[in-house]
C-alpha cells in the first residue's frame, strides 16, 4: 500500500523557518508530480507549490518568494522549505503525488506560526 508521510511541522514564531518533508513508500513516487497543499481552519484547501518529476517548480499565492519546493529522488522525498513564515501560514500541510494511475495524499502535518 502506497503511503506518503509528511513531517517537519510544528510551532514557530513569525519570521521563522520550517522544512516539511513528504516521504513516499513506493518506487513510482519518483515519476510523480508532487504538490503541497494547505488547509487552514474553516478554509478551503489551497495549492501552495508543485514540482514535476523532472524538477520543474511552480508556486502559488503567498508562497512565491518565500517557499521552495525540491525533491531528492534518492531519498524518495519532496521538501517544502518555508522561510519568512507569517501567522496566516498556519494550516495543515498536505502533500499529494500524481502520475498516470497514481494519486495519493499524505495525512498532513500541522504548521502553527505565532505572532
Amino acid at each position: 500500500q502506497v503511503q506518503l508521510m509528511e513531517s517537519g511541522g510544528g510551532l514557530v514564531q513569525a519570521g521563522g523557518s520550517l522544512r516539511l518533508s513528504c516521504a513516499a513508500s513506493d518506487s513510482l513516487f519518483k515519476y510523480a508530480a508532487v504538490a503541497w497543499y494547505r488547509q487552514a481552519p474553516e478554509k478551503q484547501r489551497e495549492l501552495v507549490a508543485t514540482i514535476t518529476s523532472r524538477g520543474y517548480t511552480n508556486y502559488f499565492g503567498s508562497a512565491e518568494g518565500r517557499f521552495t519546493i525540491s525533491r531528492d529522488t534518492a531519498k524518495n522525498t519532496v521538501y517544502l522549505q518555508m522561510n519568512g513564515l507569517k501567522p496566516e501560514d498556519t494550516a495543515v500541510y498536505y502533500c499529494k503525488g500524481v502520475a498516470p494511475s497514481y494519486e495519493h495524499w499524505g495525512q498532513g502535518t500541522q504548521v502553527t506560526v505565532s505572532s
